[in-house]
């Protein structure tokens, strides 16, 4: 099996042999596939029972810099604030995937890859890690093509995408910055481990495409630590 495909192939690859151990490889989403403009359930506790688009009253990460603008560590069609201390790096999805594509038939940590290079109609272009931090978990920012369905298809498209998803909860708020954007909450489920955990994504509409950011990691009790780092980038984010 190989370990590195390109320059973050390496991280690439590790990272989903670990996502298939750890992210569920069974089951379907099972949304109706309609967005609520009202209260979701909550993906933590500390988050339960707050009202759509309401950020404010949810505890944000201390900021460490922007994301988004040209010169920082990943151009994007938006920005927002990243937590102290959490590392990011630009994906270059097109690339990585052409890399893949040289590993030959049969390449399993080539196909993991793949398979986390691209969800649904979006293909990664940041990874945040929050190992500095203190947690085991990323939070990615994946983008689509100009012209893709609006924000909440294909927000629920990449749900479907992710195999062993349930619980799936959508509900419609404005970030920071004013963009208007849809939310699920949901849960993964790993059949082998027979464990569940707790995932987030919000996505946005920009005129270069539609943005997915999600946050996952290792179990639920990482998520939830990780939580305000991705408050953080609910309540800044505006369009570059």
């Amino acid at each position: 099996m190989r370990v590195r495909v390109g320059t973050v192939g390496g991280r690439v690859a590790v990272a989903a042999a670990v996502a298939m151990l750890l992210g569920g490889c069974a089951g379907a989403a099972d949304d109706d596939g309609k967005t609520s403009a009202g209260a979701s359930t909550s993906a933590s506790a500390g988050a339960e029972g707050a009202a759509a688009g309401d950020t404010g009253k949810k505890t944000t990460a201390a900021r460490g810099g922007t994301l988004g603008p040209a010169g920082s560590a990943c151009e994007l069609p938006v920005s927002f604030g990243v937590a102290k201390d959490w590392k990011p790096e630009a994906i270059d999805a097109e690339k990585e995937l052409a890399q893949v594509s040289k590993g030959g038939d049969g390449d399993l940590a080539g196909e993991l890859a793949a398979a986390m290079l691209r969800q649904g109609p979006v293909t990664a272009a940041c990874e945040i890690d929050a190992k500095p931090a203190g947690n085991i978990g990323f939070l990615r920012v994946w983008k689509g093509k100009p012209g893709d369905a609006d924000a909440g298809g294909v927000l629920r498209a990449f749900v479907t995408a992710q195999k062993g998803v349930g619980e799936a909860k959508y509900h419609s708020f404005k970030t920071g910055g004013g963009v208007p954007a849809v939310e699920v909450e949901y849960v993964s489920t790993n059949k082998l481990l027979e464990e569940t955990k707790k995932e987030c994504a919000f996505a946005v509409g920009t005129p270069d495409g539609p943005v997915v950011l999600h946050l996952g990691g290792m179990d639920t009790s990482e998520h939830e630590e990780m939580l305000p780092a991705y408050e953080l980038a609910k309540s800044t984010l505006a369009l570059s």
